[in-house]
């Protein structure tokens, strides 16, 4: 973590979940044994026709026998590919606003804007949703790339601005969703209703859940033949006792949202509340449940801040009267964390702890810069060194003659404040003027800011950076790649 710790002692500020602003509502409409309708013959109506039937619509297909595709004729006579699949209806003639009456959706291919625009406002006087394929401006909703596990189902959709873009999503999906989920959403929808019976909402529901996607998720293989009386024997077991409170220390990297884990993420979405510190970022928050509470417990350097003492009593208290709490902390909980005091003060209170790692801010700089930390021409060894003590000051106990030795790259959190009696301290101790200095303030986030230069510039860096944002201090001859191709310090903005 960055920053110093104060002894005010402030009320965490709950923070409510916000949905941020959406193009189009996400709706999954069900049209099993509904009347849908589908003017035009194409290749295109083709394949939204085939669409609404796998969903189990009865489509009616409106479009003279000469204006059918061979494709749409050959799906036409086709026996569903699903035993509950629907079924088509071919009317071999032009549509009308007649053919409207009673259908769940209406679909059409028009060749001109005038038949589109009639064709759009006869389904809306119908009241029927209505899509004219290709033509944006006579739609009221759009067709989503797909993911198809059904009954898990994926779609995607870029409000019509860049198909490909929601295609390559969707392919993307398609790799960290395993085949095998179909079998696991259909074995969930068979002991569903047995499954309530046994546990009541709330957590104890909520914890069977949360183990059985954690099983679904967490490999490749079907679940066996026995897998649903295994999973009630599983649910009569956590219902005898009551629900037990846990917590999850949680890395959320360094700013940047993709830098988070795929564990992390699925424990977020788990949490029934979230303390978070002030420099975890608004997008890693999205990701978090919609119904979890959130708290931020702000620490961060030369701020007011909750006490760690307050911190520790609210995770106990919140943990015994059953929450799965989550401390999401900055970069990685087990570096300048404080998590070793969290975790002991857990285990005293006998309450179940987890570590996620995350990315430490010190990887995210080596990958943004491409310097590698350990290069073999260059060192032997790497450092994480802190920047400051409890009283903002650097610590007296560092080995300044080892972290100015030339073989060794060093990498200081929280050193801005104290830039200047580092730069002297290891010029005192013999490290080289001219060695190699990098200075990334909020790394990965979008007013990311660089300094390079030698070290006997570095408190003149500092001051051209500033100090508004945390900032890690790189030295070492590693950081000879990053150095700018100027003769003289440059400092750089990084949007």
């Amino acid at each position: 973590m960055f920053g110093m710790h104060s002894n005010t002692n402030l009320p965490p500020r709950q923070v409510p979940a916000r949905m941020a602003a959406l193009a189009t509502l996400p709706v999954f409409l069900g049209l099993k044994q509904r009347r849908a309708v589908v003017a035009g013959g194409s290749d295109a109506a083709a394949g939204k026709a085939e669409l609404l039937a796998a969903c189990g619509a009865d489509v009616h297909v409106f479009a003279p026998d000469a204006g059918l595709s061979e494709t749409f004729r050959t799906l036409i006579h086709s026996p569903p590919a699903e035993p509950e699949g629907g079924r088509y209806v071919h009317h071999s003639r032009s549509w009308d606003a007649a053919c409207l009456a009673d259908a769940a959706v209406a679909i059409a291919d028009c060749e001109t804007d005038e038949e589109a625009e009639a064709f759009f406002i006869a389904a809306r006087a119908a009241g029927v949703p209505v899509n004219v394929i290709d033509k944006p401006a006579f739609c009221q909703f759009q067709f989503g790339s797909i993911v198809n596990r059904s009954p898990v189902v994926v779609a995607i959709s870029t409000g019509g601005a860049a198909p490909i873009l929601a295609q390559a999503i969707r392919r993307r999906i398609e790799t960290l969703l395993p085949p095998s989920l179909k079998q696991w959403a259909e074995l969930a929808q068979a002991f569903r209703e047995r499954l309530n019976e046994r546990l009541t909402p709330g957590p104890s529901r909520r914890l069977f859940w949360e183990r059985f996607t954690d099983r679904a998720l967490g490999g490749r293989e079907a679940p066996g033949a026995m897998a649903s009386s295994s999973f009630l024997k599983d649910a009569t077991a956590i219902a005898a006792r009551p629900p037990s409170g846990r917590v999850t220390l949680v890395g959320a990297g360094p700013g940047d949202a993709e830098y988070l884990t795929l564990k992390a993420m699925r424990a977020l979405q788990s949490a029934d509340v979230i303390l978070f510190d002030d420099l975890v970022s608004g997008d890693v928050l999205e990701l978090a449940r919609r119904e979890a509470k959130r708290m931020l417990v702000g620490k961060r350097g030369g701020r007011e801040s909750c006490r760690q003492e307050d911190i520790n009593r609210m995770m106990v208290s919140l943990a015994k009267t059953g929450k799965h709490v989550v401390r999401l902390k900055s970069g990685d909980p087990m570096v300048f964390g404080r998590a070793g005091e969290e975790i002991a003060v857990l285990e005293e209170n006998g309450i179940p702890v987890e570590v996620v790692p995350g990315i430490t801010a010190a990887s995210a700089m080596a990958a943004r810069l491409r310097v590698s930390l350990t290069h073999r021409d260059h060192a032997q060894a790497v450092r994480f060194v802190t920047g400051h003590a409890r009283d903002g000051r650097l610590p007296e106990s560092l080995d300044w003659r080892g972290l100015a030795d030339a073989r060794t790259t060093t990498v200081f959190y929280m050193g801005g404040r104290t830039a200047s009696e580092i730069r002297s301290r290891l010029l005192k101790e013999g490290m080289a003027a001219d060695t190699p200095v990098v200075i990334v303030a909020a790394i990965t986030r979008a007013n990311e800011r660089r300094w390079s230069g030698p070290l006997d510039m570095l408190h003149l860096g500092m001051a051209e950076v500033g100090y508004d944002e945390p900032v890690l201090i790189g030295i070492g001859a590693a950081f000879t790649a990053a150095q700018m191709s100027e003769q003289r310090p440059r400092l750089t903005a990084t949007v």
